[in-house]
């Protein structure tokens, strides 16, 4: 019954949630307006997304969710420490080829919001059989490195929560 009304129940709520927090206000206007939106937002996207979101492991996507904020934070000071070297020790950035066992869309739209997110990173293409991913890094010294962890930290916990 519900699925009738609302196609994306988690999705309806995080609106109404996110529409009541923006507006600061709990009157029933607000409250109409809020349900108004999460049930026309997903209605109207329903076909814009690939496959239905199989969502498994939550504590994983907490780790995760919290790994994401760490790197963040971690990022933000070698990006800030790198901007303000001196030119003899100005980083090098570049291009590494991460090969793929993620297949599923849903799990590469979010590893493509990971790695947009995290300053000094940037997902720049995925191979159209979706097999590798190439992404650019403010600070490349250890290709090898950097692919590994970006398998290790990003790409298995996804995996293990969406397929």
């Amino acid at each position: 019954m519900i699925r009738r009304i609302f196609p994306s129940p988690l999705l309806s709520l995080a609106l109404v949630a996110l529409w009541m927090l923006l507006n600061s206000s709990f009157g029933l206007g607000q409250w109409l307006m809020g349900l108004m939106l999460a049930w026309l937002v997903p209605y109207l996207t329903h076909s814009l997304r690939p496959t239905p979101v199989r969502f498994s492991h939550p504590m994983t996507a907490m780790r995760l969710f919290l790994r994401v904020g760490k790197d963040v934070i971690i990022w933000n000071w070698r990006v800030l420490l790198g901007t303000i070297a001196p030119t003899d020790r100005v980083p090098q950035g570049g291009f590494v080829v991460v090969p793929l066992d993620l297949r599923d869309p849903n799990g590469l739209a979010v590893l493509a919001a990971i790695m947009c997110v995290i300053p000094g990173t940037i997902w720049s293409e995925l191979a159209l059989d979706r097999s590798a991913l190439l992404v650019h890094l403010f600070d490349l010294e250890d290709a090898q490195s950097e692919i590994d962890l970006i398998k290790r930290r990003y790409e298995r916990p996804l995996m293990e929560i969406f397929e």
